[in-house]
């Protein structure tokens, strides 16, 4: 099954401040029906940087069976780390970049490969605030939910038992 995800972080006072991420996961069945599934969550003291993890981590987690995925993000940290390699080089050096400093939010990589584990995944980066509309999605998703004014979880329930 292909499946579509989009995500984005956000935090206000960067860093430490409230936070929140929302995420958008999309797939097609076989009769040609789109079938959508929205999740957000804010957290009080955070990151922007550990938002943008954890849309993604809360949607691959949200996927109940192998999938080919496509995360689209605005998140150049995130799409870069493996586009480009990083964290494979963070493991090899145990954890360690540049001039052997501690790679930060070490917690969530290693949930964010744990989740990516059972499925193809692939990602794309979008530009944020340039009108891509599931992308903006995400961006009042997540806003909302480090603004208190979203619920914790945002469920299409029929997506989560067909997917």
């Amino acid at each position: 099954m292909k499946v579509t995800l989009y995500t984005d972080g956000s935090a206000r006072g960067n860093p430490d401040g409230p936070g929140g991420y929302g995420a958008v996961l999309q797939y097609v069945d076989g009769k040609g029906i789109l079938h959508e599934k929205e999740l957000s969550a804010g957290y009080k003291k955070t990151t922007n940087n550990r938002m943008e993890l954890m849309g993604v981590i809360a949607g691959l987690e949200a996927l109940n069976r192998p999938c080919q995925v496509e995360v689209v993000s605005d998140s150049a940290y995130v799409v870069r780390a493996f586009t480009e390699h990083w964290l494979e080089s963070w493991i090899r050096k145990g954890w360690k970049r540049g001039k052997n400093e501690p790679v930060k939010n070490v917690d969530l990589w290693k949930r964010l490969l744990a989740a990516k584990a059972p499925h193809q995944v692939t990602f794309r980066w979008v530009k944020g605030h340039a009108g891509h509309p599931e992308n903006e999605r995400c961006d009042l998703l997540a806003t909302a939910a480090a603004d208190g004014t979203e619920s914790m979880l945002l469920v299409d329930e029929g997506l989560v038992t067909e997917i």
